[in-house]
């Protein structure tokens, strides 16, 4: 019985011979580890000839989600967490009392007229 089969199913038009690891260029690169708080190691990769202060001082971990540093024994700390605020807050930032007043006073005269209530 003969298997009309294709040679060259499964594998790209230009790959070359089959089991050809060399698919061209390899830049250099050099290896930088991160830790997390956790103890997490992360290692991204850099090329070879970038200087050294292009490379990042600390990332966000992918396995935790906290910030990694390039020092294993000083892991940088979580940045404490601002509470949401509302924009009543933000307002109260920005107004003292007395222009609180004043401007809901205004607001209250011109609601008023609009309602012929004054």
């Amino acid at each position: 019985m003969a298997t009309g089969g294709n040679a060259i199913r499964g594998t790209r038009v230009g790959a070359g011979p089959m089991g050809e690891q060399d698919h061209g260029f390899h830049a250099e690169r050099i290896a930088v580890s991160y830790w997390d708080a956790l103890g997490n190691e992360t290692v991204r990769y850099f090329a070879a000839g970038i200087p050294d202060e292009e490379i990042p001082d600390t990332i966000d971990s992918p396995h935790s989600g906290l910030p990694a540093g390039r020092d294993q024994q000083n892991p940088p700390a979580l940045a404490k967490a601002e509470p949401y605020k509302t924009h009543l807050a933000y307002v109260k930032e920005r107004r003292t009392e007395e222009e609180a007043e004043t401007l809901l006073d205004d607001a209250l005269k011109q609601l008023r007229e609009r309602r012929g209530l004054e």
